[in-house]
Parts: structure tokens; sequence; C-alpha cells
């Protein structure tokens, strides 16, 4: 046994979100890649990424040699910040200040598309086609969470796995109809341009919500001092059938989320699309009787294209972890082949 192969290379893994950061350890050598050590904290009650991490690292009594942390912003380039949390670092001083020989930074959903390749069948709802393991690539990975991200996997099992990093949340939302429209004008009031991540993420759906609630009344949307509802409680309200407002806030964003779906199908060239996150799980019953899968197809032209597609929902109760393990060890043995 070479001196190399016995410092097993213990790892810790972190997905950092605009609400939670959630840490892990993974042995890059173990063939099932197990994560062990999860704990998921409040990002709220921590100063900076490195007050969070000291403490995971402290609670779980291990000294990684490397890490790898996705981040819900850019990961290029030696100073991170995040797009949805006031926190921000220099990677080097980072490094240097867990002790690391190495730290890797990934956006948050370039970690969750390097995880579908080693998603199991029940880590996945299907929702339109047959879903393979491994899935036919390329493969578009979108989703709302506290922001909507965007990637693109490429490549197979034999020849190697790759991910494209994307900022495709922020594209230019484009309304449909005249619901969508007036939406469009009462976020536009608010906040000069609409995005897709401006309706699809949590507070999204708390947008949606307040836009049908207001009856397209642009002076409360221009008030910065307005309120939200929980999009939580948004949920759970449209699930229990009695709130229409919610009902159709919810209703809403589900037909949206199958338009982007759609296009970034289009786009990517995509033979299967994951959708992650973790809005879109709570409500998949709801989402399959919804709009979705109509404005999904409702390609025109390419409508025959996007139907050869297969659609999946990830599950998996932690796929950022997981996928920056992948990408870890996806590293690790490209630099011994």
């Amino acid at each position: 046994m070479t001196a190399g192969s016995r410092r097993a290379p213990l790892a810790m893994v972190a997905d950092i979100g605009g609400t939670n950061a959630r840490f892990a350890l993974a042995n890059l050598q173990s063939g099932a890649m197990p994560l062990s050590q999860q704990r998921s904290l409040p990002c709220a009650e921590f100063a900076s990424l490195q007050h969070a991490a000291e403490y995971y690292l402290e609670s779980v009594g291990e000294k990684p040699t490397r890490a790898a942390i996705a981040v819900a912003s850019p990961g290029g380039g030696d100073e991170i910040r995040l797009t949805n949390r006031a926190w921000s670092f220099s990677r080097r001083e980072l490094q240097k200040s867990l002790g690391l020989d190495a730290l890797d930074v990934l956006n948050d959903f370039g970690a969750v598309a390097w995880a579908v390749p080693a998603l199991a069948p029940a880590d996945v709802e299907t929702l339109h086609g047959e879903y393979r393991v491994p899935p036919s690539s390329p493969v578009s990975v979108l989703g709302p969470g506290t922001g909507f991200g965007v990637a693109l996997l490429t490549g197979d099992a034999a020849r190697g796995w790759n991910v494209v990093e994307t900022e495709g949340g922020h594209v230019s939302f484009a309304p449909l109809g005249e619901e969508e429209k007036q939406i469009a004008a009462w976020l536009n009031a608010r906040f000069d341009r609409v995005s897709n991540e401006r309706l699809l993420s949590g507070t999204g759906l708390s947008h949606i919500d307040a836009a049908l609630a207001s009856a397209g009344d642009l002076s409360r949307a221009a008030d910065q001092r307005a309120t939200f509802r929980d999009p939580a409680a948004i949920v759970d309200a449209a699930l229990a059938g009695h709130d229409l407002v919610a009902r159709r806030a919810l209703a809403r964003f589900c037909a949206v989320l199958g338009s982007v779906a759609g296009d970034a199908a289009l786009i990517h060239g995509a033979r299967t699309v994951m959708i992650a996150g973790g809005i879109v799980p709570r409500f998949i019953p709801f989402l399959r009787s919804s709009a979705f899968r109509e404005r999904f197809l409702a390609k025109g032209r390419m409508a025959a294209y996007v139907e050869s597609a297969t659609i999946g929902v990830i599950t998996h109760a932690t796929p950022g972890l997981l996928g920056a393990a992948m990408y870890l060890r996806t590293r690790l043995l490209q630099k011994r082949a």
C-alpha cells in the first residue's frame, strides 16, 4: 500500500443556500459514496461561511484534507459573494483558515447536476417519459429554491461526465397570457427588471401571490414596505383547496415553471430535464395536475422535439452534498489517470 493510498481522502462537502448551510463528510475512496455526519445549519445564526464551517468541523471532531463547497452564486474567482445571503469570502483565505490542502467552490446547481448520475430510481419522481439510470444526456438541471438555478450535465458513464454551470435563473421572464403580463407589470413596478427567478423561487411564489391579491394595483407593488405571505403557507393553503388566491398563485407558478423548463430543454438540446430545489417536491401531485406539462410542450414547431425528453423531479434529500462529493471523486480519479 502506498503512502498516498493509506491517507483516505476524507473531504468536507457543503451546500450553502440562502437559508440553510448543509455540511457532510465524504470518504472519496468508498464505492457507494456514502455521506456521513450530515448537518443543516441556519445561515441566519452564523456571521460567515467560515464561522458555520468551523462550527460544523468542531461538532463532528474531524479535520478533512480537502473540501468542495456549493454556493448560491457564481463559483469562479477567489472572491465569492452569495446571491441570496449577505456572505462573502476569499477562497484562499477560507482554505487556509480551515487547514485544507485544497478547496473547490461550485455553483449550487452545478453541484446538483454532478449528483444526477449518482441518483437511484427512488431519488427521482418521473413526470414524463421513462427515466433511465444513468440519464440520457444532455441533462438540463433546474429548479426553484431560495433562488432559481440552472445547470447543464453532459457526457456519459463511459466517457465521463461534465457540468456547465450557468446563471440561467436570471434570464428575462417571458409572460404568456393576460394574467402573466399583469404579474410581470406588477413585478416590473417593484424591481425594474423581471427575471425568471423573480417568479420561480420561494420569494417568487410570494410575489405571484401578492400580485394576484392586489388585482394589478401597481402602487402596492412599488410599496417597499409591503409584506408578503410565507411561500410554505401559500403552498399549504393551495393544497388545502380553500384559498383561491393561493391556489391561483401555485397554479401560475407551475405553468411558468413548465414554460421555462421547456425553454431550457430547447437551449440545451436536453434529452432529460431534472427539476430540483426545495420547493417542488412538496407538491408533486399538484404539479402533475397543473398546466406544467402543457406549457413544457407548448413550443410550436419544436413541440415534438421537447416531447421526446424525459422529465423528473429530484426527491433526494441532499443532492447538493452528493454532487459536491461526486465532483471531488471525479477530479481525484482524473488526477490518478
